[in-house]
């Protein structure tokens, strides 16, 4: 399995063409904002692609949001190009835009196949060197985040390392939206020895972090099953959308001996596929589709 990120990043905040998701936003943010877009991927994108306004207020209801937010969240998210508005009467319902239902279902196929660590790595390391001067701000902030987003680790320097080859070409996208790719350069190699490579990756990686949110999320979800499907369904994707963003995938060898991550994907898997006929036939309730 092949990690990726939750949702596309962009490749500039704020550019031209197709809308841009922030990373808060597509990483599972705790905000309504955020909560929308788990709720559009989940049972919006896989209907026909529209929700009324009424359907979300009760549900962000029974999550803990306020109307106002929700309202908020509903008009930011059209202003920013995910959503159209239909009016029928003083009713309006909500339509996904096509860059909507692109990154949606680009999302959830990273999100629902995202299961851990890689198998059967072949030994290759994928290593990006650049030299960024200080002075150089929005360089460094876009290679820094873009890269740790793609799931690279850093070793300092400006050398970042990553177990999947397969990167190399978003890691040159990353370089030349930057603006650094002509002092920039790209191995693909094999480690040969002399350091300890688990200190090595301890260096790249905070694994103790990402080892002590696959905790949280196998204690919350761990129960049995739910009075309120539809929002535990909710609130499970959302959770569990943080992954692929800030666990890198590492082939299991590199990995420290206890590791929660195939425990919590097994979880999820369980919990979505258990949870999902219901909580989709209450939404079609709630969204007069079913």
């Amino acid at each position: 399995m092949a990690a990726g990120t939750p949702f596309p990043a962009p490749k500039n905040e704020g550019g031209t063409g197709a809308p841009a998701l922030s990373r808060r936003h597509a990483a599972g943010a705790p905000s309504a904002r955020g909560l929308l877009f788990t709720l559009l991927g989940e049972f919006v994108l896989p209907e026909d692609g529209a929700a009324w306004t009424s359907a979300v207020l009760t549900v962000f209801a029974r999550l803990g949001v306020g109307e106002k937010a929700t309202r908020q969240a509903l008009m930011r998210t059209a202003a920013a190009g995910w959503l159209d508005g239909e009016r029928a009467g003083r009713r309006t319902r909500w339509r996904l835009t096509r860059s909507a239902r692109r990154l949606l279902t680009d999302g959830a196929r990273r999100i629902y196949s995202f299961t851990g660590p890689v198998q059967d790595w072949d030994g290759r390391w994928l290593l990006v060197s650049t030299r960024i001067p200080e002075s150089e701000r929005r360089a460094r902030h876009v290679v820094r985040t873009r890269l740790s987003w793609a799931g690279f680790g850093s070793l300092g320097a400006g050398l970042w390392i990553s177990p999947h080859p397969g990167r190399e070409d978003e890691a040159a996208g990353v370089l030349r939206d930057a603006g650094v790719a002509k002092d920039a350069h790209v191995f693909v190699a094999t480690r040969s020895g002399l350091g300890d490579v688990r200190a090595m990756v301890a260096q790249a990686w905070d694994l103790t972090a990402v080892e002590e949110q696959y905790e949280q999320f196998i204690g919350e979800f761990g129960g049995g099953d739910p009075a309120d499907v539809l929002v535990r369904q909710v609130e499970l994707v959302h959770a569990w959308r943080r992954f692929p963003s800030i666990d890198p995938a590492l082939p299991r060898e590199l990995l420290p001996e206890r590791w929660s991550g195939l425990t919590a994907a097994r979880l999820f898997a369980d919990r979505h596929a258990r949870w999902q006929p219901g909580a989709r036939r209450q939404w079609r309730r709630l969204n007069g589709t079913g």
